[in-house]
């Protein structure tokens, strides 16, 4: 029986590494869909919605190094967009399989006909469709590599008639190459780099996501440099850990120690960060900018000088330049505010809160205490989000999976689907907001039909909380942000898992450790404070004028005992920040 292109489809994935495909399948995935079951060695994931097939696949790539999604015609391809962009923009490898209406049937607006190129353009590096046998081995290889070696989505569109027919051998090459190059600057960069830093006496490092595999040698240049090492979100579980001279995290979510040491070195050392938030960076000190994308060099800050490399190759180049610094005032100074910074966060985390308001810190900090050393959390965006970047510690072991580039609602879910597949051994936790858990409530079906032991934790405020926060700070009203939501356990025992509410603080610590230790799926809905305040690293007083306006709004709406309860909750944590 001669070999279609359905099933030279599902042999190039295997050979390419990909162990399942997320989907939902239908009519022009059909075909497909066969090959996959005849073939025998690769799964298919049947999601309820394509998004959270997308966000399975993201997290998967992002823990492997390849994974691979599918949506049939028309609203498939649509529902696709979300987790795609997200994929994109995390620089997470992952193919897409966009099946089509039947390619006699283009350019007639057929029912369920989609222009794949206009419609996945913004959100790929590689977007093409095949039409015939010969094309579709070369387009798909093609899409591998890109994906591969681009970190990013590459989408293949496939006919629906084209999967059915007799395949063509491609004329050229199906190995998957995986070359890993040596990047680092110039010996005369190198050299005036070390110059400068023997200039300065405040030096900072700030880490991103480009320092994942250069652990050991930020660490050994901060010793020598005597100076601080802040991160950012993206760069947290890589840097965090064993490390004497981090100061925390800055950006939106950060700690106020870490916008200190950027703001009071007179060097600033970028690593590997494409950080997006220009008004954290200093304005007057020097800037150092290393990357491996030289595109991205000053695109945040005014960089002094700006150097395209590996971090881990360049510092390991710079190490034996540079002299080593004696004067540790400035990192002693730093470390003394990091310390009080630290216990002031207990404070959230000793003071549990009241019932059905437990404090969200409090929450977090027994998940960091309770859970596995290799443990993969995924985080909602909002304020889920803010809990696991200021109270989930890094171990080296330990990944934090979250939509920290595209910033989309209801990720953490389905992120924890691919995490559990694709790493079956490990303990999986996901931070959901309400508003999240919502959006994509689903595909909790997904996670019980394949028995995957996911651990869901619902921080259940009854509110779009960041939101909230948001519209306080501009002098808003908050409107529309209240959530009634439905007893999400009950929901979580009606999808076949098991559900547990908590609505005391002292019964926290408990229902976690029974979660974590259960084997099987679990999730459990904590009741917490709508008002946790997740105030920035500087406030700045347009801030606080903001929530002073937004409160007389609500007085002038009538809604006097709202504020009473907002202003009692916010007092101890304004009083401790300004």
């Amino acid at each position: 029986m001669a070999k279609s292109v359905a099933d030279q489809l599902v042999e190039m994935l295997v050979n390419a590494g990909i162990k399942r495909i997320y989907a939902v399948t239908g009519d022009s995935l059909n075909e497909v869909n066969d090959a996959v079951r005849r073939e025998g060695s690769i799964q298919w994931i049947h999601v309820r919605h394509e998004e959270a097939g997308a966000f399975a696949a993201s997290a998967e790539a992002q823990l492997t190094g390849f994974a691979c999604c599918a949506g049939s015609s028309g609203p498939g391809h649509v529902h696709l967009i979300n987790g795609l962009y997200d994929a994109h923009k995390s620089g997470a490898p992952v193919i897409a399989i966009a099946s089509t209406v039947m390619s006699t049937e283009f350019g007639t607006d057929y029912f369920q006909e989609t222009n794949t190129i206009k419609l996945f353009d913004d959100c790929s590096h590689y977007n093409q469709m095949a039409t015939t046998p010969a094309q579709f081995p070369r387009m798909l290889q093609a899409g591998i590599q890109q994906a591969l070696h681009k970190k990013g989505v590459a989408v293949i569109g496939l006919p629906g008639d084209l999967t059915k027919m007799d395949a063509d051998e491609s004329i050229s090459s199906m190995q998957n190459y995986n070359p890993v190059p040596e990047i680092k600057p110039s010996a005369a960069d190198l050299k005036q780099l070390a110059a400068l830093i023997d200039q300065h006496k405040k030096i900072t490092l700030f880490c991103g996501i480009g320092c994942v595999d250069a652990h050991d040698e930020v660490v050994a240049l901060a010793d020598k440099l005597k100076a601080t090492v802040g991160y950012s979100f993206k760069g947290k579980m890589s840097i965090q850990y064993d490390n004497p001279n981090e100061v925390g995290m800055t950006g939106l979510l950060g700690l106020p120690s870490a916008f200190h040491s950027m703001h009071e070195c007179d060097l600033l050392i970028l690593l590997g960060t494409d950080f997006p938030y220009a008004q954290f960076m200093p304005p007057d000190c020097r800037i150092v900018q290393i990357d491996i994308k030289p595109e991205r060099l000053g695109r945040r800050a005014k960089v002094d000088m700006g150097l395209c490399g590996n971090v881990k190759d360049t510092l390991t180049a710079l190490l034996p330049l540079v002299a080593p610094k004696k004067d540790d005032s400035f990192l002693k100074a730093q470390l003394e505010l990091y310390a009080g910074v630290k216990k002031q966060m207990r404070s959230y985390v000793d003071d549990g809160g009241e019932k059905d308001n437990i404090h969200p810190e409090m929450v977090a900090s027994v998940l960091d205490e309770l859970a596995a050393a290799d443990a993969i959390f995924t985080v909602d965006t909002g304020m889920s989000c803010v809990w696991g970047a200021r109270y989930i510690n890094a171990t080296g072991r330990r990944v934090m999976l979250g939509s920290f580039n595209h910033g989309s609602m209801a990720n953490a879910m389905p992120q924890a689907i691919g995490a559990a597949l694709a790493c079956p051994g490990r303990q999986v936790i996901a931070l959901c907001g309400d508003g999240g858990i919502s959006m994509l409530l689903g595909d909790l079906a997904t996670i019980a039909q394949y028995k995957l032991p996911v651990k869901i934790i619902v921080f259940n405020n009854r509110s779009l909380g960041m939101v909230k926060l948001e519209m306080e700070v501009a002098g808003l009203p908050d409107w529309q942000t209240d959530m009634v939501n439905p007893d999400f356990a009950l929901v979580a025992q009606a999808m076949g898992i098991k559900g547990v509410t908590v609505t005391e603080p002292a019964d926290v610590k408990l229902a976690l450790r029974e979660a974590l230790a259960f084997d099987g799926p679990v999730l459990v809905n904590i009741m917490t404070d709508p008002n946790a305040l997740a105030m920035p690293p500087k406030i700045e007083f347009e801030q606080v004028k903001g929530m002073a306006l937004s409160m007389t709004k609500l007085i002038l709406n009538g809604r006097m005992e709202e504020v009473l309860d907002t202003v009692k909750a916010n007092y101890k944590h304004l009083k401790e920040v300004l």
